[in-house]
């Protein structure tokens, strides 16, 4: 089932086409990555889909819904999280409370209840707390629940970013550069984990710098160059694109080498 629909998405920038006719279809229960050289578009792309941007042109859809002018608050709400290319965490609360806080959306209580400690804030609490646990339990960090995000390395710190958008309950999750940071040898084990994501129900749009971590872990690929659509397809097809290797994955051989 196609969860997301992205179909002539564009977005401009005074004269500058950031984005320029993009379409997409995301399947539930896969991993979808889109790749690029710098400046391709992609982060404009996940700006456009979490509502933080408005397309000049274009739509887009989740579970056929029309989120194409949705507020971030109302994408969240709708079932997509996101993470970011800088991990936003809370630097002087612990990573339990910075998991709380993903909660918030799926709140009912409010000021009176707080204020009051009403029974439904109370029950709302243990929920909460229940739900940021697991969270942490399964991105591998809940050892350090109680430890300021400021304190963790940068793995944990990333995982943390990916627990938090978990706890808002998606079915969809954006994770932009979730890898960038992180050492080569952690990055196998932190790719396990994007793995085991869609086994949870959560389906993934990934970007991602790191080739041998994107060609291993997406289902499908999307290529931009210059805002638009170079290619799309398998990791298989996407690696024997001649258009694909002059523009992306020939120059980050060349610099390997």
């Amino acid at each position: 089932m196609t969860l997301l629909e992205i179909r002539g998405l564009g977005k401009r920038f005074g004269g500058l086409d950031a984005v320029k006719d993009v379409s997409l279809d995301v399947e539930e229960g896969q991993i979808t990555a889109v790749i690029g050289p710098n400046g391709a578009g992609k982060s404009t792309l996940f700006n456009l889909v979490h509502g933080f941007y408005r397309p000049t042109a274009g739509a887009i859809s989740f579970k056929g819904e029309d989120i194409t002018h949705s507020s971030p608050h109302r994408t969240v709400a709708g079932g997509i999280a996101r993470t970011f290319q800088t991990t936003n965490l809370f630097d002087d609360s612990t990573l339990l409370e910075n998991v709380l806080a993903g909660r918030i959306v799926r709140s009912k209580s409010n000021v009176f209840d707080a204020v009051f400690h009403t029974p439904r804030h109370r029950r709302e609490s243990r929920i909460n707390e229940d739900k940021a646990m697991e969270a942490l339990e399964f991105c591998g960090v809940a050892e350090y629940r109680h430890d300021l995000a400021s304190n963790v390395p940068q793995e944990v710190q990333k995982r943390t970013a990916v627990a938090m958008a978990l706890a808002t309950e998606p079915e969809l999750l954006l994770l932009d550069e979730p890898a960038g940071g992180i050492p080569e040898e952690e990055t196998v084990d932190f790719g396990n984990l994007i793995r085991s994501l869609p086994q949870q129900g959560v389906s993934v749009l990934l970007v991602e710098h790191k080739m041998t971590m994107i060609m291993g872990l997406a289902d499908t690929i999307l290529v931009l160059d210059h805002g638009q659509k170079l290619a799309l397809g398998s990791p298989a097809e996407i690696q024997s694109n001649p258009d694909v290797i002059r523009a992306y994955l020939g120059s980050t051989a060349e610099e390997e080498n």
